[in-house]
């Protein structure tokens, strides 16, 4: 079973910077199609970004179009880690954060297939992020 582990939610004004990290325990995690999410209270758990396993070129990145400009995810095999740093935050990008990973190892060339929810089979406990205006 894959444990996954978020870190760095936090408070932070309205136009400031975060990353979140998740730490990953797969042996395997190169090969895993990582995913952020975000939750606010009363509403459905909604994509953020994800990334695919690196390539020569890196990784193949997907965001949510709320926060393409702003946040970009990326990951460090090495370590077992993906992050998503987030900048130019809003008080609407106040929610639980949640890491997903994906074991598939299934590509899609369609952006559409990394937004799903039951894409993915593991889960992180989520970490709050907090913006206040």
């Amino acid at each position: 079973q894959v444990q996954l582990v978020e870190s760095g939610g936090g408070l932070v004004q309205a136009g400031g910077s975060l990353r979140l990290s998740c730490a990953a325990s797969g042996q395997t995690f190169s090969s895993y199609t990582m995913g952020w999410f975000r939750q606010a209270p009363g509403s459905e758990r909604e994509f953020v970004a994800a990334i695919t396993r690196n390539t020569w070129g890196g990784g193949i990145t997907y965001y949510a179009d709320s926060v393409k400009g702003r946040f970009a995810i990326s990951r460090d095999d090495a370590k077992n880690t993906v992050y998503l740093q987030m900048n130019s935050l809003k008080p609407e990008d106040t929610a639980t954060y949640y890491c997903a990973a994906d074991l598939s190892n299934t590509y899609f060339s369609a952006g559409y297939f990394y937004t799903r929810i039951q894409q993915y089979d593991y889960w992180g406990q989520g970490t709050q992020v907090t913006v206040s205006s």
